[in-house]
């Protein structure tokens, strides 16, 4: 199938697609006139980049995964699950430190409330959902 038609079955633009592959992530084949042929397969590698993505994996980690996908083994799914935890441990720090940023933020903002006068209308009344505070309870 021709670049246009794989983008229209997978919702992702032609620029994104022609990245990937600048990027190693998809392969494609080319006709005499220069034009991007793909197989049936991409419909679902295109998914799966999708999802790698969505998961906050760079390009250059999802080239490092690809060999699990191409090549299933037990080697190459034990360096993905590692490559995954990983990731996953890199996001919990990184959700930490946003968290910190936030608390700080809240102490600001009821230092500030606390000196406004009374007659002044406060544009956020709500207090922040208490688990939005909390990484711990996603590497359960």
């Amino acid at each position: 199938m021709r670049i246009g038609d794989l983008a229209a079955r997978t919702g992702v633009s032609t620029r994104s697609l022609r990245y990937y592959e600048e990027q190693g992530l998809l392969d494609s084949s080319r006709s005499p006139g220069g034009h991007r042929h793909y197989g049936e397969e991409a419909v679902d590698q295109i998914a799966y980049l999708q999802r790698l993505y969505a998961a906050g994996l760079s390009s250059q980690t999802i080239v490092s995964l690809l060999p699990c996908l191409h090549s299933p083994s037990t080697a190459t799914s034990d360096g993905a699950f590692d490559r995954l935890l990983e990731e996953r441990d890199k996001l919990i720090t990184h959700i930490s430190g946003l968290t910190r940023t936030l608390e700080s933020l809240n102490e600001l903002i009821a230092t500030n409330r606390a000196h406004r006068p009374a007659s002044v209308t406060d544009p956020d009344p709500g207090q922040p959902d208490e688990t939005a505070q909390d990484p711990a309870h996603l590497s359960r």
